[in-house]
């Protein structure tokens, strides 16, 4: 999309980059926040909270609009001589998705957009890049997203208890950022839809039964032409114009052949986007394009690019990252190196939600394929607990924070020895419901500092290590020069009698003395703690010597070197 200039009047620092859409964020008069896009900015001052969203103001005004959700058609008050009709509805994220049988088979895995993921895909829809060129689709201008301050309770959210519980479970730390509501503005667009059309022009029964669900699909098919679909898509969610109707009335046109020739001539908009999704191919070239870009950022993570105004370059403990608030959970984002187009990727939304497989029973470590089709394995930090299990050794050690484990992963990358890349860190924006009962890490890095002067590692926070999936080297996997192999840890793979305990305990011992050689002390280390990869079902991947490759996957517990004197 073409890049928001930037008014006077706002601060290059107010301004944030979601998914490939420009935000002016702005904090509202009642605490909460808006986030303006660039259609937004020219309706600043009518968006203003206090100008549409004052409780006495809104349920005096309000219209509720046809749907399963909750949407309302409001207008503004009149700022400076203008009032703006806007359609505001709440984000249904983690709802459980009403679909007839149909429908839900065809769209099994369907989840309700974020409200980010929402405007981006609108955003891709109306600039039309793909597809046919004279083919446009028209939606509602979008607006902006306001979070309001309050947090709800889960009872209000609507949200079902299955599906809250399977989110606890696989996001253990984060269960509470789908507490925080979200309501999407949108421009409201005069006309009619196609079944409301059809009454007012006096179509005959059978054209008004018959005629909407043809033009539906006539639609769908202009949608996936564009490479976007919805998995909901209903005759009332097309809409004709005020002015082309008239015409069309003005003329004495008989009621079916005139809608069917607007909608036939692309003189229609479509709205309603929560499940607006790319087709499975379209997906797969944006998913073929991204994962190329990612896995060539990321061989070129450490080369400093440009970046915006919302993200900063920090060191922590020796280790560049990128770091940038996650507007979607109010939480934290470093991501390692100095590349500021790899941070897109590693926002929870993108990796949260999709389906995940638990690689450790003793910890929570789940793999999961991103959004972006991008291989990535995370686990909440135990930084601050006391280790239940290990002996006096452990104990006396204590959990590495996530950026100490991080700095033991680069370090360990740039001396050669095997083990999985740490990508990224992120601190959630909710508060943890149990207390640190550790907080040896917490005074230790309590001088380390963010850009804005508040500590990178906060005690009522949790903390999020997302690692790579391992498919050989960067450069490997961005050449495509082996397919993917799958990370099996030393115990499965004794399990599955790929490994004998003794063959896994040199494999684990030869580490354990690279470790030493390097200065960094892997004792603590277990079986547990180191990986083995697969080609295939049954066969194990090895170096060029013939030698079974092992690396290691866990830095919580390695003993860092001693700081240098200066």
């Amino acid at each position: 999309m073409s890049a928001c200039p930037l008014p006077p009047a706002h601060p290059p620092e107010a301004f944030i980059n979601v998914l490939g859409v420009v935000y002016l964020r702005q904090r509202t008069s009642d605490g909460g926040d808006i986030y303006l896009t660039r259609f937004g900015l020219e309706y600043s001052r009518q968006l203003r909270v206090e100008n549409w969203c004052d409780p006495a103001w809104f349920t005096a005004k309000r219209q509720r609009l046809q749907g399963t959700s909750t949407v309302f058609r409001v207008p503004t008050r009149e700022v400076d001589g203008r009032s703006l009709d806007l359609v505001v509805k709440n984000c249904r994220v983690g709802e459980d998705v009403p679909m007839d049988t149909h429908t839900l088979q065809a769209f099994i895995n369907t989840e309700f957009n974020s409200p980010w993921e929402e405007f981006a895909l609108v955003m891709e829809l109306r600039e039309g890049q793909h597809g046919p060129a004279d083919l446009r689709i028209a939606t509602q201008e979008p607006l902006a997203i306001y979070v309001p301050p309050e947090r709800m309770q889960e009872w209000q959210t609507g949200r079902s208890e299955d599906r809250m519980q399977r989110i606890q479970r696989r996001h253990p730390g984060m269960e509470l950022d789908i507490l925080k509501q979200y309501k999407l503005i949108y421009a409201w667009i005069p006309g009619r839809n196609v079944v409301e059309t059809l009454g007012d022009l006096g179509a005959p029964t059978e054209v008004a039964e018959e005629l909407p669900w043809r033009l539906n699909e006539r639609v769908l098919g202009d949608l996936e032409q564009k490479g976007y679909t919805v998995a909901d898509m209903k005759p009332v969610h097309i809409i004709l114009s005020t002015e082309d109707l008239a015409k069309t009335q003005a003329a004495g046109s008989s009621a079916g052949p005139a809608v069917e020739a607007l909608v036939a001539s692309h003189r229609y908009s479509v709205i309603d986007y929560e499940l607006l999704l790319r087709t499975p191919e379209h997906e797969s070239r944006v998913h073929r394009r991204r994962r190329h870009s990612y896995l060539d950022d990321l061989r070129h993570r450490f080369e400093a690019t440009e970046l915006p105004a919302h993200l900063a370059q920090v060191e922590v403990l020796d280790v560049p990252y990128v770091h940038g608030r996650v507007e979607s959970t109010g939480g934290r984002l470093w991501v390692v190196g100095r590349n500021g187009r790899l941070f897109d990727y590693f926002l929870p939304e993108r990796w949260r939600r999709t389906p995940g497989v638990n690689l450790s029973q003793l910890n929570d470590v789940q793999y999961t394929l991103t959004k972006d089709t991008v291989h990535l394995v995370w686990k909440t930090s135990m930084v601050g607990e006391l280790p239940a299990a290990g002996g006096e050794a452990v104990r006396e050690r204590g959990y590495n924070s996530p950026f100490e484990e991080a700095a033991i992963s680069v370090a360990l990358a740039a001396a050669g020895i095997p083990a999985t890349h740490v990508r990224a860190i992120y601190m959630t924006g909710t508060r943890k419901l149990e207390a640190s009962e550790d907080r040896r890490r917490f005074d230790s890095h309590a001088h380390l500092l963010t850009t804005d002067g508040t500590p990178v590692l906060w005690d009522s926070h949790n903390y999020v290590l997302i690692q790579g999936y391992f498919n050989g080297t960067d450069g490997q996997a961005a050449d495509c020069a082996r397919p993917l192999s799958k990370p099996l840890g030393l115990t499965s793979a004794i399990c599955a009698g790929l490994l004998s305990k003794a063959e896994a305990e040199e494999l684990a011992e030869g580490l354990r003395r690279r470790l030493a050689a390097a200065g960094y002390d892997g004792s603590l280390l277990g079986l547990r703690d180191f990986l083995v990869s697969l080609e295939d079902e049954r066969t194990l991947v090895r170096d060029a010597s013939g030698q079974v490759e092992a690396r290691i996957c866990d830095f919580k517990l390695i003993g860092r070197p001693a700081p240098a004197r200066r």
